[in-house]
């Protein structure tokens, strides 16, 4: 089945299933019934500010995103601006009267031209969407070069907050996505501690800037670049080139690039090459002992398994040929490679290689060779030793790299289990502290701010430097990281991370690491702020979990009051009703036999009256929570309104009221019976407590097809900050007040007015007293000979 939907931002009418057309879209689907509807850009809630800013007018009918987005097919209807204003001064689109004051408001020319370019790109990034999820099938590796995208590769040479920048200039004015990737090779293990810093503060930078960054791992830099632009069909590729290159690495990183990938574009940006002086100024300063153990170490097996490998051999020499013991030497390499890594397994093939000239190749003894045929054989052992032993470096380097990249799989998700389980602050905090300590080597704490925003430790460590109160809370209060790593305060030995999630910041976690320079990895760096991520979603969550059952223990005591109120409201109904009765007798038969008890009687026929209407405000409060409430709209005179009102009201009102309502004939589409309550209520909460000798009156005006209806009056005012809260339940103005009453008669015109779709303010006056302002949509009035015909 299918069905044609038109204008699916529209709002239904008061009482009908859905409030908007939208969600009776959604229950047809859900039915298995396919809709065509029609949408206007501008009704895309993602687009509402935008579509304010540009037209100055707020739309009020709105669709949300997701459902949009899940539509199975959308189709763009594109009218050039002057075509779409000539069918509204047509009138194909609106009747004359509405066609011109849009032509002159909403659909101004260059209104249209901006919601022209809104519903271009809406659609351009839908189609983009579609075009990305093809490329994830298995067999799409080319980069589609559809739109511009960017890819900057940041790398360990000095300037690489210049490239940054320039990507960051080069996306805005192409309009485009970009990314930000270092690759993480062995060489960043060797970097001195200052280029470390530079590296993430570059990738913070471009995140700052609007890039996606990404820290990829592998030996070779071009294979995991040219790997991660294919996965995110970017086709740009900028990237930094030095002033200056020495003659041993003339084979770049962009040659590389170019031939692995000739279809990638390639932006090239110089960079400046620092003074001597200021790279004599950043040495590695690790200690000797850091630096150079494992090298040693490895040489030093290097040597005694050269050692051994010749006692072995010249053992075998009587069985095998001198060329066939090269295996036994090769077989070394390949071990010293896979214990300690390149450079120790290039000593032990320059030690092989002597050692089998030494012991094995006559003359023995010597360096010297008789034949120039183990030349060649001494040339390939050399090469065969060099290229195996990078080779078995570069794969336990892939080894370690998957090795890690498996632990901290394992950790983020052992976290976050454990987070999930958490019930407390105090769970969190302890669980947050014992991962950071077992995957970093550091001591931490979590800080949470107390109820006067004090921050202060959930647990106690043993052993933690004492931390910088002022650095904490600038930490906090800006929701930026601080200490050792970053650019405030680096000199530390601590870190300052805010547990931010999107809209908030919970706390702190202050991680002190063993060793400062493994903590300084960008990969890691990476994976403890991914930490401090899961502990603020795991405190946002037990936010809202507070705050739900908070709403639920509310909903829960409301219902029970509504239900009592109710009880108690029709229980009363019908003894105050007849006691009303037999008042108005008494008082007309003492005031008819001149009695002087009339004055006594009449007072209590008017507290009976009194006693009605609260009862009567009570019950109407539960019908509204309990959502018994409907509407019977009708065409009525303003005038007939506001006199019905007071004239309800005019045995007991004593003030007299002014009146300034429009001279021509004001019709409004309302609830006849409840829109005289909203006026009764506020008349009477104006009589009540703006004294007896104020003034009290009500001004109408229609102004943008909405009424504006105010009730004012020059007593003492509303208090200072209850502007808003006077129109909830039981509130009331001074809470020791005399007055009368329970606080509901405000609650109940809020709601009445809400259901009409208006609004209901107060304020107070700058002449003095308050003024409470109800706004109403006028509506489309019937014709006027309609209208008499009805009356």
């Amino acid at each position: 089945a299918l069905i044609l939907m038109d204008e699916l931002a529209h709002s239904n009418a008061p009482g009908s299933r859905h409030p908007k057309r939208w969600q009776d879209i959604e229950e047809l689907l859900e039915a298995g019934i396919d809709v065509f509807t029609t949408v206007n850009v501008q009704h895309l809630e993602s687009l509402n500010d935008v579509v304010s800013g540009v037209t100055g007018i707020q739309v009020r009918e709105t669709v949300p995103d997701p459902f949009f987005d899940a539509a199975d097919e959308v189709v763009l209807v594109d009218l050039p601006p002057d075509d779409l204003r000539q069918r509204l001064n047509e009138g194909k689109v609106y009747i004359a009267g509405q066609a011109e004051r849009a032509i002159e408001h909403f659909f101004r020319k260059g209104n249209l031209i901006a919601l022209r370019e809104l519903a271009l790109r809406r659609t351009a990034d839908r189609v983009d969407d579609q075009m990305r999820a093809w490329r994830a099938h298995p067999g799409e590796e080319k980069v589609w070069h559809t739109r511009d995208a960017i890819l900057l590769c940041i790398g360990h040479n000095t300037g690489s907050e210049k490239l940054v920048r320039t990507a960051a200039r080069l996306a805005s004015r192409l309009g485009s996505v970009w990314h930000a990737v270092y690759v993480e090779t062995p060489t960043l293990h060797r970097l001195p501690e200052k280029q470390r810093r530079a590296i993430l503060s570059a990738l913070r930078l471009a995140q700052e800037l609007g890039a996606e960054t990404a820290t990829l791992s592998d030996p070779a830099e071009e294979k995991a670049v040219v790997r991660y632009a294919r996965e995110h069909n970017l086709g740009k590729i900028v990237m930094g080139r030095p002033a200056s290159r020495r003659w041993w690495r003339r084979d770049a990183f962009a040659d590389r690039l170019a031939r692995r990938a000739p279809d990638l574009d390639q932006v090239i940006v110089a960079l400046e090459e620092p003074p001597a002086r200021a790279l004599a100024q950043t040495p590695d300063n690790r200690p000797f002992k850091e630096k150079w153990r494992g090298q040693i170490q490895g040489c030093l097996v290097a040597v005694a398994l050269c050692a051994i490998t010749t006692l072995i051999a010249m053992q075998w020499l009587v069985t095998f040929d001198a060329a066939n013991l090269v295996m036994l030497y090769l077989l070394g390499v390949v071990v010293i490679a896979l214990l300690y890594g390149r450079w120790p397994s290039v000593v032990a093939t320059v030690i092989n290689v002597a050692s089998f000239d030494l012991f094995f190749i006559a003359p023995r003894g010597t360096l010297a060779v008789s034949d120039v045929q183990y030349l060649l054989t001494f040339a390939v052992m050399l090469t065969v030793g060099l290229v195996i032993g990078n080779l078995t470096a570069g794969v336990r380097y892939q080894a370690r790299v998957a090795r890690y990249r498996e632990q901290r799989t394992r950790h983020l998700y052992e976290m976050s289990k454990a987070l999930a389980v958490g019930r407390s602050e105090h769970d969190i905090a302890a669980t947050s502290e014992r991962f950071i300590a077992s995957t970093f080597q550091a001591r931490s704490q979590i800080l949470l701010p107390d109820a006067n925003g004090k921050l202060l430790p959930l647990t106690h460590q043993q052993g933690m430097t004492p931390w910088d109160d002022a650095i904490a809370r600038w930490s906090f209060d800006k929701g930026q990281p601080a200490g050792a790593g970053t650019d405030t305060l680096p000199g530390v030995p601590y870190q300052i991370l805010p547990l931010k999630s999107a809209d908030k910041t919970y706390g702190l976690a202050i991680v002190e690491p063993g060793n400062l320079r493994q903590l300084m990895v960008p990969e890691q760096q990476r994976l403890l702020e991914t930490f401090t991520l899961l502990v603020a979603n795991a405190l946002e969550r037990l936010t809202l979990t507070a705050s739900e059952e908070q709403a639920r223990l509310a909903s829960e005591r409301e219902s029970i009051r509504n239900a009592l109120l109710a009880a108690l409201s029709h229980d009363l109904r019908t003894p105050l009703t007849v006691l009303f009765g037999q008042a108005e007798i008494l008082t007309l038969d003492l005031a008819s036999a001149g009695s002087p008890h009339a004055r006594q009687a009449s007072e209590i026929r008017q507290h009976i009256l009194n006693t009605t209407r609260l009862v009567n405000n009570l019950l109407d409060m539960a019908r509204i929570q309990s959502g018994g409430f409907n509407l019977k709209k009708e065409w009525l005179t303003l005038e007939e309104v506001v006199g019905s009102a007071l004239q309800m009201l005019e045995p007991g009102l004593l003030h007299p009221i002014t009146l300034s309502l429009p001279q021509q004939l004001t019709l409004i589409h309302v609830d006849g019976p409840l829109f005289e309550r909203v006026l009764i209520n506020l008349l009477e909460n104006a009589v009540k407590y703006a004294g007896p000798q104020a003034s009290i009156g009500i001004d109408a005006a229609v102004k943008d097809d909405r009424l504006q209806l105010d009730v004012w009056d020059n007593g003492p005012g509303i208090p200072a900050g209850q502007e808003q809260k006077i129109f909830d339940k039981f509130a009331r103005g001074n809470k020791e007040s005399a007055v009368p009453g329970v606080g509901l008669g405000l609650a109940i015109c809020h709601a009445i007015v809400e259901v009409h779709g208006g609004t209901l303010t107060a304020y107070n006056r700058p002449q003095g007293g308050a003024c409470f302002r109800v706004t109403l949509p006028q509506g489309k009035p019937p014709e006027l000979d309609d209208f008499h015909e009805d009356m």
